[in-house]
């Protein structure tokens, strides 16, 4: 059963057996139904083992699920059990949080059987098999010492051969697109099963018995991943024979609905992020106004907007870092983030939690993604949170690279931190691992996530980091235009049929994006399908609940309360989170 979680959340297994408080007493309904809850996660561990180990829980590490009709058959039997088990109890007999809980609980599971049986990604994703990425989780863990955890590794790659070849007669009719990155992701897992773990077998306490299993049982992985990727290159590849990526209407706004769990379908999202696109380019031409003679001393302004707009940001993006130094810039600005938000008090932040910026692993790349952050699962807490930055590639031009790196200039490059680290995803999910309620962590909504990294930065610069210049804001507005573009693109290439030149096009003129980053977003926009549209979607409505609140409440509202009562949800979907925050004498619980 391959659940759709996100590797980068963060959890607490607290929420199993304690009762959801709602203000009032708990029901024996409620009792009855957290006793469930702790039963669900514990079976789901079990039908599913990469997904608790992505979680922190290891009791299953040394399992290995083979994705052949069998396990589907196995996985259907499970949904249709616990939906079947939800179905006894009643909405109205629960506490409003658990209400919430049984409400994510059904979305995720008939979302699951969906995914298998209407999108069926496991017939044309052949990305979705690779044994690199949860062996090399495994091997850089520090939840048992080396000798258990190379025993586990040992155990779960002697069935490689099984897996690679449920997964070569599982792909049928793949997209192009996604054959060409499963063969960069697993050649990028080869690099797993090499000297890393070569040199962390002969470091171990194993007997030499077991080395030489082991040994001989990295060797045969070696050659299954091998086989897959000759499969791919030989057998897929030349034939032509692709799916296009695109999902079209009815596919993609079912997607939407269970997978952003928003008040909004997809087409109203659609249509808001068109509006707010309009609202930016008038923001960012009156800045850019203002900027022009300061950078263009005794220059006539473009009449014309765009213009306008794009010669000034033209000259801020020529500050940027040095090709070789991209990810030590990063490193040096977290402890800035740490300060401010400390010194404007936005929230309490926990110094105990580390977050570690490091060079992306090679078989994590290739998605598009320049950044991204893993936590730890809820069983492994005090873990390291990776803050993972994608180095330029050494085959790119110096052109490729200065085009890179002016989109991630000085300005861009703070903003990137603040969503990825402070105060975004790395705070957000230090937060979701203290919710009491499992289920609303675990069953984490991306629109959540992806929204309130994208808030942050909007609030960090509303009280005052980057001094309120008329810069700062200028590729700020930039940024969100991005965000705001995601959605726009997501929806016309998916629906709408949009080619790649109408889609650089759009991104260069009317988001003033770098080619390098335009191209990549197609490429990110072709190998998925919604999540673009997650981080408008939660903005929009983590920003709007905010000004409802401070609306309401009026001088009794407080900005590091409404934060972190916020955050204290876990990362359940935001209209849910705004039931709770506005009901009457509510719980922070």
């Amino acid at each position: 059963m391959k659940l759709r979680y996100l590797p980068l959340l963060a959890l607490t297994l607290a929420g199993c057996s304690q009762a959801d408080k709602s203000g009032t007493a708990a029901t024996d309904s409620d009792a009855r139904f957290d006793a469930f809850k702790g039963q669900f996660i514990e079976a789901l561990w079990r039908q599913n083992p990469d997904y608790a180990s992505s979680q922190g829980y290891h009791r299953y590490d040394s399992l290995l699920v083979i994705p052949n009709a069998a396990q589907r058959q196995s996985d259907d039997a499970f949904t249709r059990k616990y939906l079947a088990a939800l179905g006894t109890f009643g909405p109205d007999s629960l506490s409003p949080n658990n209400q919430i809980d049984l409400r994510l609980l059904r979305n995720e599971l008939r979302a699951e059987r969906w995914y298998a049986d209407t999108l069926k990604t496991w017939q044309w994703n052949p990305a979705g098999y690779n044994l690199g990425a949860s062996v090399g989780d495994l091997l850089a863990g520090r939840h048992f010492r080396l000798d258990r955890r190379l025993r586990n590794i040992s155990d779960k790659i002697s069935h490689a051969a099984d897996f690679y070849a449920a997964a070569k007669a599982n792909i049928s009719n793949p997209t192009r697109e996604h054959t060409e990155l499963a063969i960069k992701q697993n050649a990028g897992g080869l690099t797993v099963f090499s000297s890393a773990l070569a040199d962390s077998v002969r470091k171990s306490g194993l007997s030499e018995a077991e080395k030489k299993t082991i040994t001989d049982r990295i060797m045969a992985t070696r050659a299954a991943v091998q086989g897959y990727l000759d499969f791919l290159k030989s057998d897929v590849l030349p034939k032509g024979k692709f799916r296009s990526f695109r999902i079209g209407r009815e596919l993609f706004d079912q997607k939407f609905a269970y997978d952003i769990q928003s008040h909004f379908t997809a087409t109203e999202i659609y249509q808001q992020a068109l509006t707010h696109k309009a609202e930016l380019l008038h923001d960012m031409g009156r800045r850019a106004a203002r900027l022009y003679p300061k950078y263009f001393s005794g220059q006539k302004a473009p009449a014309d907007t765009l213009a306008l707009i794009t010669a000034v940001v033209n000259q801020l993006t020529l500050k940027h870092a040095p090709r070789d130094g991209f990810v030590d810039a990063v490193k040096r600005q977290i402890p800035t983030l740490v300060a401010f938000v400390n010194d404007k008090k936005l929230l309490t932040q926990d110094p105990s939690k580390p977050l570690v910026v490091r060079e992306t692993p090679l078989y994590m790349r290739g998605s598009g993604a320049g950044a991204s952050v893993s936590a730890p699962g809820p069983y492994d807490k005090g873990a390291n949170t990776y803050y993972n930055v994608e180095p330029l590639p050494t085959e790119w031009t110096p052109a490729q690279a200065e085009s890179y790196l002016r989109e991630y200039n000085d300005y861009t490059l703070q903003i990137l931190n603040i969503h990825e680290a402070i105060p975004g995803h790395y705070t957000q999910l230090v937060y979701a691992n203290r919710s009491p309620s499992l289920v609303k962590s675990i069953f984490g909504n991306g629109a959540m996530i992806e929204g309130w990294a994208v808030y942050s930065e909007r609030m960090m610069l509303e009280n005052g980091y980057g001094n309120n210049s008329d810069e700062m804001w200028l590729l700020w507005d930039k940024w969100n235009m991005r965000v705001t573009l995601n959605t726009v693109i997501d929806h016309a290439i998916q629906v709408d049929n949009m080619s790649e030149n109408d889609v650089v096009t759009l991104l260069r003129r009317d988001g003033f994006q770098e080619e390098a980053e335009a191209r990549g977003k197609w490429l990110r926009a072709t190998l998925s399908q919604v999540q673009l549209s997650s981080y408008f979607t939660g903005y929009t409505e983590i920003y709007a609940l905010r000004e409802e609140l401070k609306r309401e409440r009026g001088k009794e509202f407080d900005l590091k309360n409404f934060h972190e009562q916020f955050l204290s949800y876990g990362s359940a979907p935001v209209k849910y989170i705004r039931e709770l925050m506005l009901r009457p004498n509510q719980s922070n619980q």
